[in-house]
């Protein structure tokens, strides 16, 4: 069953998050992961907290997605996502 990373996002040190934009679609390759979203447009439809930057991850099953995340091929770049952002990562199971 496919599974989703859906992440927001609140990025406190742009410059220094740019580094890690770079650095991590490579680490998702080895785990057959894909954006589905990476920071598009957000509009509050419902709701009282206006989203911040939103990004998707796409995998195969929920297990590759725990396996990237817990990898070394992301482990820098979840380091300096960490440094320099706020963040909420939630795993979900698709249909």
């Amino acid at each position: 069953m496919s599974a989703y990373m859906i992440v927001e996002v609140e990025v406190n040190d742009p410059v220094k998050y740019e580094d890690y934009k770079k650095l991590t679609p490579g680490s998702l390759l080895p785990f057959g992961g894909k954006f589905i979203v990476r920071g598009g447009k957000t509009e509050l439809i419902e709701g009282s907290d206006e989203p911040k930057r939103i990004v998707i991850l796409e995998f195969e099953n929920s297990e590759k997605a725990k396996d990237w995340w817990n990898s070394p091929e992301y482990s820098d770049a979840k380091k300096l996502r960490q440094a320099t952002a706020t963040t909420r990562m939630i795993l979900v199971e698709g249909v």
